[in-house]
């Protein structure tokens, strides 16, 4: 059996879109129970309750997770809201613990699924169970080891298996805490459209700002639903204070999603004319860049026979100005564009790289 055989099922049975949504940490029951009921009241669209019990940080003598005392707390919020549990394991201590309690839904954390070590002793301690297991992506942008981690789930006898895409690291400062990079999201995706994906909006934005937009684009482009950091009282939360938020922000949030059909019934000519019409762009796209590299190409064998360095600081500052200028003009983001501008010049320079080594 492979990951494209899973029939996955088991999600029909969950509230669509699924949401899961609870503290960041499992601090206190009075904490627990609070938030559960306030979520509770509110009416939000939540059917698993979340909470971290054990909490790996960058840094020792940081709040680690209380342990497995707050495993009582999640049974408490089930039994006296209904919610189903969920909580993220990171080894096997944690698992025989969570499946002793019967938390319901377990995940796979960001810093767990890059270490294949980590996810086989995950995986064997959680050997046969029907219980849903999500993974969240690696914290590094790598595809493979994404794939890797529910391989190995999948070779345990683990067959309810769901992915979290919760943004990947970078060393550069943007809006983000978490880079989305939607495009590794997606190619997962098209590779396995069988097993649901969902959004954490809370990593990838770090903050409040933003979370409504990223959960709605996630499910814009069909993902099954999210999980999203609520505190009764974000301010004072012992970690991630600053992406949490009160049950009521969340209910207003869910409730103001829009689920969008797959289902093309009635709109299959409008939208094969626009297709055919970006396939076409595409194309004259593709035979503009091959002119491009081919102007590149002279101007490695120039500099190379006038012995001139290939990369020009000052040429790139005009191109990063000039991307600045047509951001503008044309309305699209200067993110966007200077990522377009930077991809054809890393690819310039590959050329003419190649051009100075050749004997």
């Amino acid at each position: 059996m492979n990951l494209n055989d899973l029939k996955n099922e088991w999600i029909d049975g969950l509230t669509q879109p699924l949401m899961i949504a609870g503290p960041c940490s499992a601090e206190s029951e009075a904490q627990m129970l609070e938030t559960a009921r306030r979520i509770k009241e509110s009416n939000a669209n939540v059917s698993v309750f979340r909470a971290g019990i054990w909490k790996p940080r960058t840094k020792p003598n940081g709040f680690e997770g209380v342990g497995v005392i707050g495993l009582n707390w999640l049974k408490k919020v089930k039994e006296e809201y209904g919610f189903k549990t969920a909580t993220e394991v990171a080894n096997a201590h944690h698992v025989f613990a969570a499946l002793e309690a019967d938390v319901d839904v377990l995940w796979i954390g960001a810093r767990s699924t890059v270490n294949p070590f980590t996810v086989q002793e995950i995986a064997m301690a959680l050997r046969g169970t029907d219980k849903p297991i999500f993974v969240k992506n690696p914290v590094n942008p790598d595809l493979a080891l994404w794939i890797g981690a529910l391989e190995r789930l999948l070779g345990q006898d683990i067959k309810n298996l769901g992915v979290i895409h919760r943004g990947f690291s970078t060393y550069q400062k943007t809006k983000y805490r978490n880079n989305p990079n939607w495009q590794i999201a997606l190619d997962f995706k098209s590779q396995f459209p069988n097993i649901p994906m969902l959004i954490d909006p809370s990593h990838i934005c770090g903050n409040r700002t933003g979370l409504a937009d990223i959960t709605q684009e996630a499910l814009n482009v069909g993902y099954q639903g999210a999980i999203i950091e609520s505190h009764c009282n974000p301010d004072e939360a012992w970690s991630d204070a600053s992406q949490q938020i009160t049950p009521e922000v969340l209910a207003d949030l869910i409730g103001n999603l829009k689920v969008r059909s797959s289902n093309l019934a009635g709109f299959e000519g409008e939208m094969g004319r626009h297709r055919t019409l970006i396939s076409d762009l595409d194309f004259q796209l593709i035979e503009l860049l091959s002119q491009r590299m081919k102007i590149s190409e002279k101007i490695g064998k120039l500099k190379k026979e006038n012995d001139i360095a290939i990369f020009q600081p000052e040429r790139w500052k005009v191109i990063t100005e000039y991307a600045t200028q047509k951001a503008k003009e044309t309305g699209m983001s200067q993110e966007f564009i200077e990522k377009v501008f930077k991809a054809i010049h890393e690819e310039s320079i590959e050329v003419q790289n190649n051009i100075m080594i050749e004997r």
